[in-house]
């Protein structure tokens, strides 16, 4: 049997000793934890349901902002707080950052999670190709909007407000996203192991078949993508606040980047599998960070290669392959009559 615990064991220990270890690192761990979330959330539609979405980036940009709105419209005219000419010079107290800071994080996840229901009644008629080249759609028509609106900044961006104190908060913002992958982690290993993922498993066995099974499709389709905008909205909030200014194209909706990035990480570690995503982020970002350190100006090409080499020789991912190689260490029983029978098929077949 495949030893989980020990994998529980590691994980655990790394989120928790790892800034205390690694210091200067406190970012970059931060940001490996911010790509288990997208890889995790991301694998819920495209590798447990097969609708791969390539716009879910959406929700985390939706998320950043919707925070910063409530933070500053709590206390300031946000519009007022947005201008360009500097009219309001604003400091928070730290009882207004955190409450601020609390109640926009909430309403993030919850309109983020409404606007997945919106968009996935609309959405949701498309499938295959269709359905992907829409979803991103969406999530470039946003960036470009939120780029027009001046309410918010306009194409000039939105700065948040700084962490209370002397301190930069990033060992807040290290726990707060450590704590956000772990219960994404824990929430998704209890959903899978209920009729809901034999429900979603079915869609994306054969929609149609588990259509005329009396499974309400659409109902679950709109329900998973809503549980992805809901952790994707809480950890846009998170990273705003992280960075402290939002950007339209390359902080809150970076389709080229974090939105492909989201994409691959599931793909590399094995899709429709719990600790597939987590596995293939954990390897990417650790090749990121060190293409981006060592090799800069050759690092879209190391990460393009590490696609191709996904594609042509794992494309069931890390742990897919695993599981073909060693199927019995992952509790998973094969039927040797079956597979001596299908050898004699091949041979024939030759």
């Amino acid at each position: 049997m495949f030893n989980k615990t020990t994998l529980y064991g590691c994980t655990l220990a790394f989120g928790i000793l790892g800034p205390i270890l690694f210091p200067a690192y406190i970012s970059q761990i931060t940001i490996l934890w911010l790509m288990v979330v997208f890889a995790l959330t991301w694998d819920i539609m495209g590798g447990q349901m097969g609708y791969n979405s390539l716009g879910n980036i959406f929700f985390f940009g939706i998320g950043m902002y919707v925070c910063a709105i409530v933070q500053v419209g709590l206390y300031f005219d946000v519009a007022e707080y947005t201008a360009h000419s500097g009219a309001v010079k604003v400091n928070f107290t730290s009882s207004e950052y955190f409450i601020g800071f609390a109640l926009g994080t909430i309403t993030a996840a919850i309109v983020s999670a409404l606007l997945a229901v919106v968009f996935g009644w609309i959405g949701f008629g498309l499938r295959g190709p269709y359905f992907s080249i829409g979803t991103l759609g969406v999530a470039i028509a946003a960036g470009e909007l939120m780029g027009a609106w001046d309410y918010v900044g306009g194409g000039g961006g939105m700065s948040l407000p700084g962490f209370p104190g002397d301190s930069d908060g990033s060992a807040f913002y290290y726990v707060i996203m450590f704590s956000l992958a772990i219960a994404t982690f824990l929430f998704l290993k209890w959903l899978y192991a209920s009729r809901f993922s034999l429900a979603i498993n079915a869609i994306r066995d054969d929609e149609e078949k588990a259509e005329g099974m009396g499974i309400q499709t659409k109902r679950y389709k709109t329900v998973a993508w809503s549980i992805s905008a809901f952790f994707l909205g809480i950890s846009g909030a998170i990273f705003g606040n992280m960075t402290g200014f939002i950007e339209p194209l390359e902080v809150a909706f970076p389709t080229v980047t974090f939105g492909i990035f989201m994409v691959l990480m599931a793909l590399l570690g094995g899709k429709g599998t719990l600790w597939g995503p987590i596995i293939g982020a954990i390897l990417f970002h650790v090749i990121k960070e060190f293409t981006w350190t060592y090799l800069l100006g050759w690092q879209w090409i190391a990460l393009g290669m590490l696609i191709v080499i996904n594609v042509v020789f794992f494309q069931q991912g890390i742990v897919g392959w695993m599981q073909d190689k060693w199927p019995e260490k992952f509790g998973i029983e094969v039927d040797e009559q079956l597979g001596v029978e299908e050898s004699q098929n091949a041979e024939v077949a030759k």
